[in-house]
């Protein structure tokens, strides 16, 4: 499992299997072509790749409601927003930010405003809803939590 953030292209997860790993899972959606699996939505389709992307935590709670909506009655357009819990790479006090302002408010006394990939990955994983979602992410000041 590669959950560090760091290897998010084959080329770069190729570096596990080098090493000795047989199956590489990236915890978060890849940066380049990796195939990306949700399981309900499209695992049927693995066919035993040595490198896949598991998405992230929200696509893997949107993408099965998604489905489910889309199949029954279908999906013309969504927005969606995640109320997600702080991450690794945010502030912990006010300080510059090399992305945006926003980002360099410290997590541990605000809501933060912020972008989220999952509507885009959830588009990867059911090609119907490509460029029909979009969304929005709120980061907030606890350690664990997180609501689409």
């Amino acid at each position: 499992i590669e959950s560090t953030g760091l290897f998010l292209t084959k080329e770069t997860a190729q570096k596990h299997i080098d090493a000795g790993a047989k199956k590489v899972i990236l915890s978060a959606p890849s940066k380049d072509d990796t195939p990306m699996f949700v399981y309900g939505v499209n695992d049927k389709t693995y066919k035993g790749e040595a490198i896949i992307s598991n998405a992230s935590c929200t696509t893997n709670c949107l993408a099965p409601l998604a489905k489910v909506i889309n199949d029954k009655w279908g999906i013309k357009r969504g927005l969606m927003t995640t109320v997600h819990a702080a991450t690794a790479t945010q502030k912990t006090v006010d300080s510059p930010s090399n992305k945006d302002w926003r980002g360099g408010r410290g997590i541990l006394e605000n809501i933060i405003p912020s972008s989220t990939g999952a509507a885009k990955a959830v588009g990867v994983v059911i090609p119907e809803l490509n460029k029909k979602l979009t969304g929005m992410s709120f980061r907030v000041p606890t350690s664990d939590v997180s609501v689409v």
